[in-house]
C-alpha cells in the first residue's frame, strides 16, 4: 500500500477513514495489482485518476487539449498535488485518454457490426455475412449477396451525437479503391447500444481526405477522419436493391428534398 504514495508521506496525519477510503480508491482504480510497474507512482495515480474522472471534458481531450497550456485547471491542481509538471500531466493525459479511446472503440465497434449484422439478417434477402469474424483482412466487416446485388460493408459505429470520427486502416482504403461493392456505414448507437441512425460515408469524400504518401519511402497505414454532419448520406445505398418491403427505415436510402 505504502509504495502508491510518495516515499515522505507518513500518513500520521489522516484517519483510518481517510486511509480507507484512499485505500479503497486505489483498489477501484486497479493500482493494487500493478504496485510492481517501473513506472513513477505519481504518473500512475495521475493517469488513473484523468481516465476515471468523468471530467466533461476528457472524453474529446483529443481535439480540446493540444499542448501543456491548454490543460484544463482541475488537471492542473491534481498534477502539482501529485509533483508533476504540466508537461508531464500532458503526456499522462494523452496515454490515458488514448487507452480509454481505443477500449471504448473496440467496445462500441464490436457493438455496432452485431447489432448492423442482426438487423440486416432480418431485413435483406440473400445472404448476409460477418466476415470480421473470420479475419480482418478483407477489408470490410459485412458481406451482403442477393441475386445480381452485393455488398461489402466496412461499418464504423459511435455512440456520440455531436461528433464523427472514424478510423480507416490502408487495407480499407484499398479496398474501397479497387471494390466497387465496398460501402463505409456509420451506425450511431443510443447509450443502451440499440441503433438510432444508419448512414454511409460516400467514397469521393473519403478519396479527397485520406493523407497523400508524399514519398515512396513513407507510407500511412492508418488514419482518422472527423466527418462533417453534413457529409454521411442516411441509410445504406448498396443494399437499397436487397431490402425486403418490411425493412425499417433506418436502412433505407432518404430521398433528396
Amino acid at each position: 500500500m505504502r509504495s502508491l504514495f510518495t516515499a515522505h508521506s507518513d500518513f500520521s496525519d489522516i484517519t483510518p477513514t481517510q486511509y480507507d477510503a484512499a485505500y479503497a480508491w486505489i483498489r477501484e482504480m486497479g493500482l493494487l495489482g500493478n504496485v510492481k510497474s517501473r513506472g513513477p507512482v505519481n504518473c500512475r495515480v495521475f493517469e488513473s485518476a484523468m481516465a476515471q474522472s468523468g471530467v466533461p471534458w476528457f472524453r474529446d481531450a483529443d481535439l480540446l487539449i493540444r499542448g501543456p497550456d491548454e490543460l484544463p485547471e482541475d488537471a492542473l491542481r491534481a498534477a502539482e498535488t501529485l509533483g508533476l509538471t504540466p508537461e508531464e500531466a500532458y503526456g499522462q493525459v494523452s496515454t490515458a485518454w488514448g487507452k480509454v479511446d481505443t477500449e471504448e472503440r473496440s467496445r462500441i465497434g464490436s457493438a455496432g457490426e452485431l447489432a448492423l449484422l442482426e438487423l440486416l439478417s432480418e431485413s435483406a434477402k440473400g445472404r448476409v455475412e460477418h466476415v470480421a469474424a473470420w479475419s480482418d483482412g478483407y477489408g470490410y466487416d459485412i458481406f451482403v449477396d442477393a441475386h445480381q446485388h452485393s455488398a461489402h460493408l466496412e461499418v464504423k459505429s459511435t455512440v456520440r451525437t455531436g461528433r464523427l470520427t472514424v478510423y480507416i486502416s490502408r487495407n480499407e482504403y484499398e479496398t474501397m479503391l479497387r471494390d466497387p461493392a465496398w460501402e463505409l456505414v456509420t451506425v450511431r448507437l443510443t447509450p443502451e447500444l440499440k441503433i438510432r441512425a444508419v448512414a454511409a460515408v460516400p467514397r469521393d469524400w473519403i478519396s479527397d481526405h485520406v493523407p497523400s504518401d508524399r514519398t515512396v519511402r513513407g507510407r500511412w497505414q492508418s488514419c482518422r477522419l472527423d466527418v462533417p454532419p453534413e457529409v454521411p448520406v442516411p441509410g445504406i445505398p448498396s443494399i437499397a436493391p436487397m431490402l425486403t418491403q418490411t425493412a425499417p427505415e433506418v436502412l433505407r436510402v432518404m430521398p433528396v428534398s
